[in-house]
C-alpha cells in the first residue's frame, strides 16, 4: 500500500532538496530529522548505474557532530574505541560508538581536522545529545555542536573520473576515509574518500548551507560526460556488499562484537573509552550471536520490512535484519543476526510474510565490486 510522506517545517530540508524535487525524487525518508530521497522511480535502473558507471547522492541527512576545543581530542577518547592519540589530521577511522552496557549506539567516521576539532559522521540517531551529556557530565572544556556540513556522495566505478574533473587528479591518490579541505567556485568543502557502497566514491562535505544548489550544479555539469544521474544510498548493494545499517541491522540490543566491527575496537589499548569494561566481557566469553550471511530460497522477495525469524529444530534462533532480491546473485539474500552455537550446515527456515522458506548460511560479504564476471 502506497504511503505518503508529507513535506512539514518539523523535518529539515537538505541544502540539496529543492535539486533532488527537480531531478524527480519520488520517495523520501527522515533521517537525522532531515528529508533524505530514497528513490528517482527506477531503482533497478539506479542500481545498474551505481554498479557500472557513476551516481550522485544526496546524504547530507549524515550530520556531523562537531567537537571542538582544550577538550575535544579528550572527549573523542571517551567516544571511541580508537587510539585517538594515533589519528592524523586529515584521517578518518571507523569508530562504532557504545554506551556503558556495550550495546552498538551508532557507527560513525571519526574525522580529525585539527588538533582540537573532530567531526563524528553519524548514522541515524542523537549522537549530538548523547556526547553533549557526556562532555558536561565529565565537564570538559569542549563545544558539542552540529556544525554547517552537508554530504554530497559520488559513488560507482567511474566517481573518481567525475572527482578528478571537480578538483584535479589529487583525489584519486586520497586513501580510505582520508580527507583534503578545499574549495570549489569559492565553495569550502572537505574531500574524502567514502561513501556508503563498495563501487568506491568520495563524499563531498559541503560547509555552506546556502551552496547546495550549486555545488550540485557543479557535480552534475562534471558528470555529464559520465553519464552521472541522480540515486540514493542502494539497499540491495549494501546487502550484498555487506554494509551495516545501524538500526535497521543492529536492534535494539546488538553489540559492535557481535555484528562483525570487531576490529575497529581497540580493546588492548591503554585508553578507555565508554562501553569498554562491558566489551572486554563480551570478548573474552565470545558473543552470544553472530553477523552472518542467509540464502533464501525460492521466488524474489519483496524487501524486509521487518526482522523476520530465523529457526532451527523449530526454535528461533536469530533474525534476518535485512532482506533483498540481489540483481546479481539472481537469488533472495539476507544479512542476519544468528546464535553463536548453530552449526555452519544447519537446515534453517526464514517466517517470511509468504510463510516459511528454506535458507542457508554462507560468508559475507555476498558479492565484490563490478559485475559477477569480473570477480
Amino acid at each position: 500500500m502506497p504511503f505518503e510522506l508529507p513535506i512539514a517545517s518539523r523535518i529539515r530540508k537538505s541544502p540539496y532538496f529543492d535539486r533532488t524535487v527537480a531531478e524527480g525524487a519520488t520517495a523520501l525518508s527522515v533521517y537525522n530529522h532531515m528529508y533524505m530521497p530514497m528513490s528517482y522511480g527506477d531503482p533497478e535502473g539506479e542500481y545498474w548505474r551505481l554498479i557500472d558507471g557513476v551516481s550522485m547522492w544526496d546524504v547530507a541527512g549524515e550530520r556531523q557532530v562537531q567537537l571542538k576545543g582544550p577538550d575535544a581530542a579528550k572527549l573523542a577518547q571517551m567516544l571511541a574505541p580508537r587510539d585517538v592519540a594515533k589519528i592524523r589530521t586529515g584521517v578518518g577511522v571507523y569508530a562504532p560508538l557504545s554506551d556503558q552496557k556495550g550495546r552498538l549506539l551508532n557507527d560513525p567516521i571519526l574525522l580529525k581536522l585539527d588538533e582540537d576539532r573532530f567531526w563524528l559522521s553519524i548514522a541515524d540517531n542523537d549522537m549530538l545529545y548523547w556526547s553533549q551529556g557526556i562532555a558536561l557530565g565529565a565537564r570538559l572544556d569542549v563545544e558539542v555542536t552540529e556544525p554547517d556540513v552537508s554530504p554530497l556522495a559520488i559513488q560507482g566505478p567511474k566517481a573518481f573520473d567525475v572527482a578528478a574533473a571537480i578538483f584535479g587528479d589529487w583525489v584519486r591518490d586520497l586513501k580510505h576515509f582520508h580527507f583534503r579541505e578545499t574549495e570549489i567556485a569559492g565553495i569550502p568543502v572537505a574531500v574524502q574518500r567514502s561513501g556508503w557502497s563498495h563501487q568506491g566514491g568520495i563524499e563531498i562535505y559541503l560547509m555552506d548551507g546556502t551552496k547546495g544548489g550549486q555545488l550540485w550544479d557543479i557535480v552534475r555539469e562534471a558528470g555529464q560526460p559520465f553519464d552521472i544521474a541522480p540515486g540514493t544510498p542502494n539497499a540491495t548493494e549494501r546487502v550484498e556488499s555487506d554494509l551495516l545499517s545501524w538500526g535497521s541491522d543492529t536492534w535494539p540490543e546488538a553489540n559492535a562484537l557481535e555484528v562483525g566491527l570487531g576490529k575497529f575496537v581497540n580493546l588492548k589499548m591503554a585508553p578507555d573509552f565508554i562501553g569498554k569494561t562491558a566489551l572486554q566481557r563480551i570478548a573474552d566469553t565470545g558473543p552470544a550471536r553472530r553477523r552472518r550471511g542467509l540464502f533464501i530460497e525460492g521466488a524474489p522477495l519483496d524487501r524486509a520490512e521487518d526482522h523476520w525469524p530465523v529457526l532451527h529444530d523449530g526454535w528461533q534462533v536469530g533474525v534476518a535484519t535485512t532482506a533483498v532480491w540481489s540483481l546479481r546473485l539472481e537469488r533472495n539474500i539476507a544479512i542476519c543476526l544468528i546464535a553463536s552455537d548453530v552449526p555452519e550446515d544447519a537446515a534453517l527456515f526464514v517466517q517470511t510474510p509468504e510463510g516459511l522458506r528454506d535458507a542457508t548460511l554462507t560468508s559475507l560479504p555476498f558479492c565484490k565490486p563490478g559485475r559477477p564476471e569480473s570477480w
